[in-house]
């Protein structure tokens, strides 16, 4: 499993389909949303202050973040994303 450094969230996306009726329908890459799952975050980092910045992700939220802030990366098949925990907007319940 991957371990991200320093202020850096691991995210899962979660697939977007709409459903009619029975019937799943994908979205397509234009109209996906930026919605995806905590799978593992960094410890924080100290700033040139010397505080100690902590990652405010945790594992297993559901997260909204900014569409082109991620690095891609793909591990055991799963479709992974880096991404800076700044770039996480909000937490969707």
């Amino acid at each position: 499993m991957i371990k991200p450094l320093r202020d850096y969230v691991v995210l899962e996306k979660i697939p977007d389909e709409k459903k009619i009726g029975n019937i799943i329908i994908a979205t397509s890459h234009e109209n996906e949303s930026a919605v995806a799952l905590v799978i593992a975050v960094g410890p924080g980092y100290t700033d040139n202050e010397g505080h100690e910045i902590k990652v405010q992700a945790t594992v297993g939220q559901k997260v909204i973040y900014k569409k082109y802030s991620t690095t891609d990366y793909e591990e055991a098949g799963r479709k992974l994303m880096l991404i800076q925990d700044k770039d996480i907007l909000a937490v969707v319940d």
